[in-house]
């Protein structure tokens, strides 16, 4: 007997799906069965949505796009109410929106602080707030929040967004000793991810070639991580063959924290 990653008839909210890890989350869930409700900042004529609502139609699976931009805290919940209207009910909420806010503990403004702390960790709890009912009433359930490996090591210049992403790790303790049984709570902590985010960090540098090349050195696997990885953990981690872990972050690195980075 195989062992397979099945999710045939769940219904999954993933937030920010319309580019990057919240992508290839939203693609590798429908791929494992799920029917997904997404949400992002672009309109739904916008060519983003538009792809999003295609990529999971392509796996078979149903999808529904709603716009709701998270930095307002009254948006957590009307894009859940819309999302469960839609899909009749939730049985997995990732909450993964979310935008680097990287300013320099002294040049960081108040706005700023406000926004990401907004943005980048309290939308996390708001939307599993307005879920938690649906989700209780489902069968295996279960909360992903995606977090950063800022959350544990950080570089000059990357304040507030390491704060906040500090911030969902223990987040998801909390959720996972409060709100268990009935739900599990886990994070994932991803690192560098090829994205078009990290393209536009390379492309900070004088030669943005020779940085990627020495940023995949760093890892000991030898390269950066991918969309599809990231969506697969998750896929994983909402079955019950995961039903055991809760309330920790699963740092997902390409193993860069085990290596002194003067090597």
């Amino acid at each position: 007997m195989s062992l397979s990653i099945d999710l045939t008839g769940r219904r999954a909210l993933v937030s920010g799906v319309t580019r990057g890890i919240g992508a290839g989350i939203a693609q590798m869930l429908a791929r494992a069965g799920c029917d997904l409700a997404g949400c992002g900042r672009s309109p739904l004529q916008s060519a983003a949505a538009q792809e999003f609502l295609a990529t999971i139609a392509a796996e078979g699976r149903r999808a529904v796009y709603h716009a709701a931009d998270l930095s307002h805290p009254a948006e957590a919940a009307r894009w859940v109410a819309a999302a469960i209207d839609a899909l009749g009910g939730c049985d997995i909420l990732i909450c993964n929106a979310g935008r680097n806010i990287f300013r320099g503990a002294a040049q960081c403004s108040e706005e700023e602080w406000a926004e990401c702390m907004q943005l980048d960790l309290a939308a996390s709890w708001q939307l599993a707030q307005a879920a938690r009912p649906y989700l209780e009433r489902g069968r295996d359930a279960v909360i992903i929040i995606i977090t950063s490996n800022h959350a544990y090591s950080t570089i000059p210049g990357c304040f507030p967004y390491n704060v906040a992403k500090a911030g969902l790790a223990a987040l998801v303790q909390s959720l996972a000793i409060e709100w268990g049984p009935r739900i599990r709570t886990v994070g994932i902590a991803p690192g560098f991810i090829d994205t078009a985010g990290n393209d536009t960090w390379f492309a900070g540098f004088a030669d943005p070639a020779a940085e990627r090349a020495r940023t995949e050195r760093m890892h000991p696997v030898g390269r950066i991580g991918t969309v599809a990885e990231i969506g697969a953990l998750c896929a994983f981690l909402a079955t019950p063959l995961a039903g055991f872990i809760s309330g920790t972050t699963i740092l997902a690195d390409g193993g860069r924290s085990a290596l002194m980075q003067d090597h």
